[in-house]
């Protein structure tokens, strides 16, 4: 049994109350979009825990994406008889691939959304987690395409919801309980931040790339390498384990970029739907004013906050990249897309990394 993945086997040994695995694998649609999340067949779902099935993968980027602090299980399947190739240093996944990420929230007693640190658990237990979403990315003959589906209230069926959905959450925190308003993205919102070439290119996996599943997960080795052992990829990408930034022994520098990478580089890129800004944080840029070091803003109009750069050496205070993070009004935030609330360790690596950088702007 593979070591890297928590598989079938490992969950039913630590949990005594699911029901079996089931033996039947996922099921792919190449057409036609079913309305009801179980017909794909990605988990089993008891009174007690929501399991992927055995027959795909768990996996976790060395870098998750922000959403109002939502915790997230993300699963990978690969229909047998095909395989993901390596091209040009990026895994190019077969037709037939269907990749999951299920947000969920851990409670209280008395079943309230509690935040809370997220952890790498193989399964959702229902009886402490609130399951709220689950998306779909699938790859059919025409490219990728993504199916939001969102949970009842009895957590036990999520129905399709192309057109996205909301929902009211009182998140329960060390400092208080606080309301904001969970947003499920629709199908053009979900384009826009997986587009590969804005606006008319096709979508493409944020997470479950190369670089990212270069990192280790379980027993400190790589996820590349459980996908090369599964046979589901046809060789190793010549690619190094990426900095998280959330590994606090790791450079500032470095997490900063990872962190701004991963939130804000799939639209602040050269063929991105933030192109024109010429604010480069996917790491393509060349010179320090592309990352927006003393870079007047195009067209940021009220989101500028009265100021001058995006990013001011350190000065925090007077960066506009700070400004537009640290804001949760809709025509100031940053990203725009995938978060109501302000994630505070993210504001606080950043604030501390423009604190530390060195030089200065014109007044």
């Amino acid at each position: 049994m593979n070591k890297h993945f928590w598989r079938c086997s490992i969950i039913a040994a630590s949990f005594t109350l699911i029901m079996g695995c089931s033996d039947s694998p996922p099921v792919f649609y190449a057409s036609g979009n079913p309305q009801r999340l179980s017909d794909w067949n990605l988990f089993t779902l008891s009174s007690t825990h929501l399991i992927p099935s055995s027959e795909g993968v768990v996996f976790r980027p060395a870098n998750q994406l922000f959403t109002d602090y939502a915790h997230k299980l993300r699963t990978l399947w690969i229909p047998d008889e095909t395989q993901a190739m390596l091209v040009d240093g990026e895994i190019d996944y077969p037709v037939g691939t269907v990749l999951s990420k299920t947000f969920f929230y851990p409670t209280d007693s008395q079943g309230i959304p509690i935040l809370q640190s997220d952890s790498s658990e193989p399964s959702v237990n229902l009886l402490t987690n609130k399951l709220i979403e689950t998306r779909l990315l699938v790859r059919r003959s025409n490219g990728w395409e993504a199916f939001p589906y969102v949970w009842n209230n009895d957590q036990t069926e999520a129905f399709l919801r192309v057109a996205g959905a909301s929902t009211n959450i009182n998140l329960k925190s060390d400092t208080g309980n606080f309301d904001f308003v969970y947003f499920v993205p629709n199908e053009n919102q979900c384009a826009g931040c997986h587009v590969t070439e804005h606006p008319d290119g096709e979508m493409h996996p944020l997470g479950a790339i190369a670089s990212q599943l270069s990192s280790s997960f379980l027993d400190n080795q790589s996820q590349i390498a459980a996908l090369v052992e599964r046979g589901w990829l046809d060789q190793y990408p010549n690619t190094s384990s990426p900095i998280s930034w959330m590994d606090d022994n790791a450079n500032i520098d470095e997490r900063a970029q990872a962190y701004l990478n991963i939130h804000c580089g799939h639209c602040h890129n050269p063929s991105g739907a933030a192109d024109t800004s010429a604010l480069l944080l996917d790491g393509s840029h060349d010179l320090l004013v592309n990352m927006g070091v003393c870079k007047t803003p195009v067209a940021a109009g009220g989101g500028a906050g009265d100021m001058l750069y995006s990013i001011v050496p350190g000065n925090p205070d007077r960066s506009i990249l700070l400004y537009r993070m640290e804001s949760d009004e809709l025509d100031e935030m940053m990203p725009e897309l995938g978060r109501s609330i302000i994630h505070k360790e993210g504001v606080n690596l950043i604030e501390r990394w423009i604190s530390e950088m060195p030089g200065s702007c014109p007044d």
